[in-house]
This record gives structure tokens, sequence and C-alpha cells, in this order.
């Protein structure tokens, strides 16, 4: 199989030298239907933050905080919302074992928050999004990646500015068609992560037409032996290993199994629940040139520099594009729905990455619109594109290859493409 990193570099020369062709006049862009909502805000954007500072995830809220006050400063460099700064109080979430969620929920909502900005997982996403529905508050979650139970009707109030984990199967799906690989088998668990990873295979299998060759569910009692004897028996072109980091001894073993039985190198995916570094627990050059993807856009110098003069203390840059693209899209929904009311600004948010002109930053777009009836913004964490339920069914994910010594390389990015 050709090496998708050399793919990945190809796409992106074949783009850039596009680019270099003589501009042709920009269609005007059809503005994304959206519902009709009465305004509710008093003419000020406020955003809260909800990001852990202490318990066991503690280390990653720092940055995001510093992500949202660098975002905000460049919104107010640029104009402010509506005439006026945008103002921002940050909270404590603490993580999933805590109750600090819902307390420090309350006080925003008692601050006049328009916005809130995370959590940082998919737990407290789930916990926070019917407190917010009740509120008309509208949640954006910059990390949140599980399977969430949104209410049906209206504009969603969770949206994410993240690809959830279930599009990394279907990236890889399509990374291998793309390869000419014909059949894949799945190793993957048996709760509603693994189910949402299997319909997304199977879908995307579908559309590539490929072939499936088996499904097999990893739990802590699994026979790994049996399991690889399975998944070689059908002689997939290659498996993806979408297992949970409590598995982590689990996956270890599947990993030496399928070596085992020829499953190794540049057959086997992992994603973004299993990819780690292997060089302790497992043999010397067993993964070596496996694949991997993960979540989360990749800090440039630029923002790295800006996130350490707000904080030098960070330990963190973990979904600081994410946050940052969050802040700005909450700004530009508020422009485009004249209004910065919860509810208005969640049925602006795709129209302010979908279909329009493209525009990098919060300034850009709002110069854009003094022309264009449309923006498409297309912010740090890369291409962003939102569907009605506020996913991101556009963007990029981290692509990954792992070297003799078992560690994992980012050598590029592994698109996600709308059907």
């Amino acid at each position: 199989m050709t090496r998708l990193a050399l793919t990945a570099m190809a796409a992106a020369l074949s783009v850039a030298l596009v680019g270099c062709t003589a501009p042709a006049p920009l269609p005007t862009p059809t503005p994304t239907p959206s519902a009709t909502v009465a305004p509710t805000g008093d003419g000020v954007l406020r955003i809260g933050t909800l990001f852990p500072m202490t318990g066991d995830v503690a280390f990653i809220g720092p940055g995001m905080v510093a992500a949202v006050e660098i975002a905000v400063r460049d919104i107010n460099a640029a104009g402010g919302v509506l005439g006026a700064p945008v103002e921002v109080l940050s909270r404590d979430s603490g993580d999933a074992s805590e109750q600090k969620l819902e307390a420090a929920f309350a006080e925003l909502v008692e601050r006049g928050i328009d916005v809130v900005i995370g959590p940082a997982t998919s737990a407290l996403a789930e916990r926070l999004l019917p407190l917010a529905a009740e509120a008309g508050v509208v949640v954006i979650s910059p990390a949140a990646t599980y399977p969430l139970a949104r209410e049906a009707g209206g504009p969603s109030m969770l949206v994410r500015t993240i690809p959830a984990y279930e599009q990394q199967a279907r990236a890889i799906v399509r990374a291998l068609a793309e390869e000419g690989e014909e059949s894949v088998a799945l190793v993957t668990t048996g709760d509603a992560l693994g189910f949402a990873v299997e319909l997304a295979v199977r879908a995307a299998v579908e559309e590539e037409g490929m072939r499936l060759e088996s499904i097999e569910q990893l739990d802590a009692a699994t026979n790994v032996d049996r399991l690889a004897f399975s998944v070689a028996g059908g002689e997939p072109d290659a498996v993806i290993l979408a297992t949970g980091t409590p598995l982590a001894t689990q996956n270890q073993a599947v990993i030496a199994a399928l070596a085992d039985r020829g499953i190794e190198g540049e057959r086997l995916w992992l994603t973004a629940q299993n990819l780690a570094d292997y060089s302790a627990t497992v043999e010397v050059g067993l993964l070596e040139g496996a694949n991997g993807v993960l979540e989360g856009a990749a800090v440039s110098e630029d923002l790295a520099v800006r996130l350490r003069q707000s904080d030098p203390a960070l330990l963190s840059f973990r979904f600081a594009p994410e946050t940052y693209d969050a802040v700005v899209l909450a700004a530009l929904a508020a422009v485009l729905a004249d209004d910065d009311g919860g509810a208005s600004i969640a049925a602006q948010l795709a129209s302010a990455a979908s279909q329009g002109v493209p525009c990098a930053s919060f300034g850009e777009c709002i110069e854009v619109l003094e022309t264009e009836p449309a923006i498409d913004y297309d912010g740090l964490s890369g291409p962003l594109t939102l569907d009605a339920a506020g996913d991101v069914v556009e963007g990029e994910l981290g692509l990954y290859r792992y070297t003799a010594e078992n560690r994992p390389e980012l050598v590029g990015t592994l698109p996600i493409a709308a059907r």
C-alpha cells in the first residue's frame, strides 16, 4: 500500500498549484437556510468558559482558557460584536467525577452569559446539554467527541468545533479506498461509542464500494488470540482498531496477536482512543509503519507564542485551535443573527462555517460581509463545516505513523469530507 503521507503531500501540492492560476470571479454565495429566532440578547455578547482547572484533566484547561482570551482580544480589536466589546467569564468545570459543573454553569447564567465555550469532555457535555437548553444558552465544545443525545427539532444548542469520534472511522475507510484497498475489518467495543463507530464504518464501506470482512468486539474478558484468528481469517486489506483507553492492556495484546497473524505495519489503523506510545509495552518494531489518527489540530508556533504570553505557566496547548475557533464562530453567528441571544447564535452557527466566501479571521469575515451575503469561516483548526446538528462534517484529523520504536509521529493530515 502506498504511504498516505505521500498521497497527502501530493494532494496538498496540487491544491497549492491550482491556487497559483489566474483567479476566476467568485459566484454569489447562497446563504445557508437557518431558523428564524426571536431576538433575546441585550446587545453585549457574553461568553462563559467551562474548562477543567482542577481534577484529572486539569492540565488542558488553562490552555483552552488562554485560547478564549486571545480570540476575544482579536474580536474586540476588530470592533467587537454588534458595536460592543465581547465579555468573557471563566469558571472551573472540574472533571466528570466531580459535581462542580452544574454550580459553575448556574453562576455563569446568573451573570448573563449567552454562550458557553466548553466543556472539555463528552461526559460533562452530556450533563450540561439539558441545563443549557433550559437556560437558552448555546454550548460550543472544542473537545467533546463522543456521541451526544440532542433534542430533535430547532437549532442544536450544543455544537462542536472538533470532529465526532466516529468521523475518524469514516476518514480511515475513505483513505483506504483512495489507496485502492478493497476490504477492511473492525475491532471495536460493545458500548455506545463502539456502536457509533460500527455504523460509521458500515456506511463508509458501502459508500466506497468496499467489503467489511468482520466486526469484532473487545472487552476485558475477550480472548485476543481467538479475536485475531477471526479477523485474519477474512484476509482484510486493513484492520481498524477502535477500542478505548480503559482497555490499554487488551489493546497491547490485540496488537501483538494481530501481528502474529500477519496483520501489522501499514495494514493496521489506530484511532484516537488507542493512539499511544507503545515503546515500553509492545515488542520493538511491531508497530512500525502502522497508521493512526487523532482529533485536534496542530498548534502553530505563532499561536503557541500568543498562548504563552497569555499564560506563561501553560503545560498543554491541546484543543487550543478548536477553542479559538469556537469563540470566533459564536461572534460571527451573533453578527449574522444581529442578536447576541443564545438561540439566535445557535441558529446561525452553521451559516458562519458553510456556504459562502472563505475567510480566516473574525476581522476578515466582517470585511467579507460588507459586500457579500454569506461567509465560510475556516480558522486555526483548518477547514470547518458544520451540519444542521452542529457536528463537523468537513475538517481535518492528524495523521500519524509509527516508528520502529513504536512511537507515533505526525506525518500529515487526513481529511474529513461530507458526502
